[in-house]
């Protein structure tokens, strides 16, 4: 215990967060295998890892780095499709769903952080809501050219046309992506023991990269943008950082969503989702990313869990928002662990000062 009053604050809320994620799952995993979890629940765990994921991503941009995204449901989107067209491409020369899960979400994963990229290129570089601005504009464009795609792989590689389907496919061939129909007929290889370890991948990589010298820089940048140019960092670097990570976990996320169904179309990724997950932050607390956590949690699973109770739906509804941003921005509550070890800290040299003058 004295090791553990030694710790850094940061580590504490590093493994309280990881211990909840954990604990999380070892009583989901356990109520399936009882019949404490309906058909319904089992349906959303899927989902609600990856809304998970994406809370986390968005956080790190809305609450670390300051700056507001409206359009993180394009990254989703991006990922879903691509992640999904490539795990539909290989579904006949890589069997083993897993590793095919997972080349999908790397895959996904970089092409959202390479858009992220090319945005953050002449947007970070400016001052006040241009971000916000862009990544609405973004979500919107994004959604409306998946619409009109039309993409599909045979023996003569990839046949893609625009506006409509001219794709003209031989024997043996895959329609990846049909316009306003989206990706059909796919195979679910997504699993909740795959989205339980991308939260914790997603956890990982935001709390290395806050807890890192890259993260003080993009919290100070954050903090006074002039100060910390002052003392030589490099603000558009930095965040530059960690909105492309924040769109690489989006990505993954959007993939692990769109490889756990049969059919969906762009028209799912739209502005609505956006806010959705702006919702998940700050309910969950800017910066809190166990609050995100918990909120994209409760509120992926509520609508769901309420729809027999009809009646009282919206009431109940209601009521578990205000819980959910009382517990997770409640001081109380947030500083009960960090207020423990520090009363054990300041126990420890009490403890010494006695243990030495019984010496004496």
């Amino acid at each position: 215990m004295r090791q553990l009053g030694q710790m850094k604050k940061s580590t504490k809320n590093s493994l309280f967060t990881y211990t909840l994620v954990i604990a999380a799952f070892v009583v989901v995993q356990a109520l399936r295998m009882g019949p404490g979890v309906g058909a319904m629940l089992e349906g959303q765990l899927i989902p609600i890892c990856a809304y998970i994921v994406m809370a986390l991503a968005l956080n790190l941009v809305v609450g670390v780095s300051g700056e507001l995204s409206l359009g993180h449901a394009g990254f989703m989107s991006i990922g879903a499709f691509a992640g999904s067209a490539l795990a539909l491409a290989l579904q006949s020369t890589v069997t083993l769903s897993p590793l095919r899960l997972a080349l999908a979400m790397v895959f996904g994963a970089v092409i959202a952080a390479a858009l992220g990229f090319l945005i953050g290129i002449p947007v970070l570089r400016l001052n006040g809501d241009y971000l916000a601005i862009v990544t609405l504009a973004f979500g919107e464009i994004i959604k409306s050219i998946i619409t009109n795609v039309y993409l599909g792989v045979d023996e003569n590689g990839l046949q893609f046309s625009f506006l409509s389907n001219k794709n003209e496919l031989a024997d043996g061939g895959v329609e990846l992506i049909r316009g306003p129909m989206g990706v059909m007929n796919t195979q679910r290889i997504s699993t909740f023991i795959a989205g339980f370890v991308l939260v914790l991948v997603a956890l990982v990589v935001i709390f290395n990269l806050v807890n890192s010298r890259t993260g003080r820089a993009v919290m100070a940048a954050r903090d006074n943008r002039i100060a910390a140019e002052s003392v030589g960092i490099s603000v558009t670097k930095y965040k530059m950082i960690a909105f492309v990570v924040s769109a690489a976990l989006a990505g993954a996320a959007g993939t692990l969503y769109g490889c756990s169904q049969t059919t969906f179309a762009a028209t799912k990724f739209d502005f609505n989702t956006s806010i959705l997950i702006l919702v998940f932050v700050v309910l969950g607390g800017l910066g809190n990313m166990w609050g995100s956590v918990i909120a994209a949690a409760a509120l992926t699973i509520l609508p769901e869990a309420l729809r027999q109770f009809s009646n009282y739906r919206m009431l109940v509804y209601a009521i578990v928002l205000i819980l959910v941003m009382l517990a997770t921005n409640n001081p109380t509550l947030k500083g009960f662990f960090s207020r423990l070890f520090h009363r054990e800290r300041a126990d420890a040299p009490h403890a010494a000062a006695v243990k030495g003058g019984g010496k004496q």
